[in-house]
């Protein structure tokens, strides 16, 4: 597993052995970055990014590695926490990330009441937690966490629909690769 691109690009990333962690692929991830950038390298200059169930870590880094502002990596599992700090040592980043040890839910409550308010929110449930992606979405739909243009990515199963709409969150554009798909969702 690697960075795809930016100031990183081409340097390596770790993970676990094992399938308690599933990374997003590179081809995945530089999908997902192609779209959101839609060919201007500075879109994503000073966004500020939630990466939840982070994993690794891969999708906030690669954001950094783009030049945004701030990534909040969203990290419940000790071992996944502990290895988002070590991908982050490795690339020497040492600002512009906050890590953030609970669950989901609870973290988000946090940055509403912190003033958070987030360009682009990514998440990744591990593919059996169906009930993740509903519980996640449905609260970032009523949080502040949202500006009128942020867009919300969700990556899962491609046989998995986790739904159009969630209050006022709809869903805008699907792509689906190999056995995995991203569902983008914005303000409507």
């Amino acid at each position: 597993m690697r960075v795809i691109a930016g100031k990183y690009r081409s340097r390596m990333l770790r993970s676990m052995p094992g399938m308690d962690i599933r990374p997003t692929s590179d081809r995945l991830r530089e999908t997902l970055f192609n779209v959101l950038c839609g060919g201007d390298p500075d879109k994503l200059e000073k966004t500020i990014w939630l990466d939840l169930f982070a994993g690794t870590g891969a999708v906030g880094i690669e954001a950094l590695s783009r030049d945004a502002g701030m990534a909040h990596f969203v990290e419940r599992s000790a071992a996944a926490a502990d290895l988002i700090v070590k991908n982050l040592a490795g690339l020497k980043i040492q600002k512009g990330f906050e890590l953030h040890r609970a669950d989901v839910l609870s973290t988000l409550r946090r940055l509403a009441l912190l003033q958070v308010a987030a360009d682009f929110i990514f998440l990744d449930p591990p593919y059996r937690a169906q009930q993740a992606y509903r519980e996640t979405l449905e609260q970032v739909a009523s949080s502040p966490l949202l500006k009128d243009q942020s867009v919300v990515i969700a990556e899962h199963e491609k046989k998995f629909d986790p739904g159009d709409h969630f209050g006022r969150l709809g869903r805008f554009r699907k792509l689906e690769q190999g056995d995995s798909a991203l569902s983008f969702y914005r303000l409507v």
